[in-house]
């Protein structure tokens, strides 16, 4: 006979905690396994799994346990309360990342409200959460997104048109497109990789064995992409800029002199996140 619902929750539960697993990914695989909402599957705590169900929901469990992220076997993540598609080719949303978003449109909105035009891009899109998210919040931008992946760039559109967001994409290293088409930028926004290579080894096998690599490193300490945005910013900038990165824990410090070796006039605020650690870098030129 089946498990009823509450009995394959409470399984995926303790398997998931034995294999030092979120215990609550579970709940998320079971809903994917038989296309319910969370609403519905609390209210059908009492429901059959059919044959087909169980075995499904068992497998992704196992592979999750594994080191296969739920999200790529659901195929999505939540992001700023829109559903992105992600996959092995781009690095999934984060909440540190919806921090990033929430300050910039606090601190941008305020100071660049009054201009005609406004030029954004989004630097290292990946699924395009960033350059989506800034779009559909504040329409009046002209949003851009970029990325060296091709194939993440090719999952960012799939979302920006799922979300009917108009955003423009350009492949490319960084900022080499931008300043190739002689292209100027009022606000810049990036979640570059920042993770030392030494970390690698520390890393739980979910991140390290499946989200792409061009994502997460950053050079020995990190800081490798943070020291080429601080040459390449100069050419791209209009005067007034506001410019948000995302940054790994205790590296605030080290990206904020960056920034201001390359804009000594420029004010600059390290932003901790919602767990008290440095994980945004805001400049105003």
């Amino acid at each position: 006979m089946s498990r009823k619902i509450y009995e394959a929750l409470r399984w995926a539960s303790s398997f998931l905690m034995e294999h030092k697993r979120d215990a609550n990914a579970g709940e998320l695989l079971l809903q994917h396994a038989v296309c319910m909402q969370r609403s519905q599957l609390l209210a059908s705590m009492q429901q059959e799994l059919t044959e087909e169900q169980e075995t499904h929901f068992i497998t992704m469990v196992e592979q999750h346990a594994a080191g296969v992220p739920v999200q790529h076997m659901i195929g999505k993540e939540q992001f700023y309360g829109r559903s992105f598609f992600v996959n092995g080719d781009v690095l999934i949303p984060r909440p540190e990342t919806e921090e990033l978003v929430w300050h910039t449109l606090e601190m941008a909105k305020k100071r660049l409200a009054a201009a005609d035009q406004m030029v954004m891009a989004d630097i290292g899109t990946g699924s395009g959460a960033i350059a989506i998210t800034m779009k559909l919040e504040w329409p009046e931008l002209m949003v851009y997104a970029s990325d060296v992946s091709e194939k993440a760039l090719q999952t960012a559109k799939l979302n920006s048109e799922a979300l009917q967001a108009d955003v423009h994409f350009i492949h490319g290293d960084l900022l080499a497109p931008f300043i190739e088409k002689n292209m100027k930028l009022d606000l810049l926004l990036s979640n570059p990789p920042y993770i030392p290579l030494a970390d690698k080894k520390d890393l739980s096998p979910v991140v390290a064995d499946h989200e792409p690599e061009l994502a997460l490193y950053g050079g020995e300490d990190g800081l490798d992409l943070y020291r080429r945005f601080s040459e390449q910013l100069p050419e791209v900038l209009n005067p007034g800029a506001f410019v948000g990165f995302e940054v790994g824990a205790g590296q605030g410090k080290a990206v904020a002199e960056l920034l201001q070796q390359a804009f000594p006039q420029a004010l600059i605020d390290v932003k901790n996140d919602i767990n008290g650690k440095d994980r945004m870098v805001f400049m105003e030129i």
